[in-house]
């Protein structure tokens, strides 16, 4: 249910999390199992370590495989997800929002999903000599899925759950929440982009 709810996310009109308690004005969420928005590490995780394999044996079927190529996309991968995570930490630190780091590796990770269907369906169809026009045709729809999955879940967390803990000041003077998630949402198009390996598909 999750995957679908991030490859197909645009039939969804329910993105409020489920709280579990409340205790001193704080909230609690529950976690992933019980709560199809709440943010996870297993999807993120496992679709980058597929992901990965799945390079490998893009470069495989094309003659160019060798050890280091698991390595270097495995540290490509991270070390951009990892920029991206300092980004969106540095905006909600402008903004004076509280946000798990977690969360956030969470949401920059769901990209690499997206990123295993690319390249699943382009190695498909590239048997047929489709794989290049493919990967981007199924790009253009995994992009945009994964960039309004994330701006949704983001924007209902930054704008309506912590509406009333930004300061005043900082919502009037400060950088504009609505252009912040606009922006945490077109990295998604820019590191999937970046990340992506189509030279080797036919």
């Amino acid at each position: 249910r999750k995957m679908q709810r991030i490859l197909f996310p645009f039939r969804s009109n329910q993105w409020k999390r489920v709280e579990a308690a409340v205790s001193q004005e704080q909230v609690h969420y529950a976690l992933p199992h019980s709560d199809i928005n709440a943010p996870d590490l297993y999807i993120p995780s496992m679709s980058l370590v597929t992901y990965v394999l799945l390079c490998g044996l893009c470069y495989g079927t094309a003659g160019k495989f060798n050890p280091e190529v698991l390595g270097n996309m495995t540290t490509k991968c991270m070390v951009t997800q990892l920029l991206e995570v300092a980004a969106m930490r540095l905006g909600f630190f402008l903004m004076q929002a509280k946000v798990s780091l977690l969360d956030l590796v969470s949401y920059t990770g769901y990209k690499y999903l997206g990123l295993c269907v690319n390249m699943l369906m382009g190695l498909i169809l590239g048997l047929a000599g489709y794989g290049h026009r493919t990967y981007y045709i199924t790009f253009l729809w995994t992009a945009s899925a994964i960039a309004f999955f994330t701006a949704s879940a983001i924007a209902f967390f930054v704008l309506k759950t912590m509406a009333n803990t930004i300061p005043v000041v900082t919502s009037a003077t400060g950088p504009k929440r609505e252009l912040m998630v606009l922006g945490f949402c077109l990295s998604q198009f820019a590191t999937m982009w970046f990340l992506s390996q189509t030279k080797f598909l036919n």
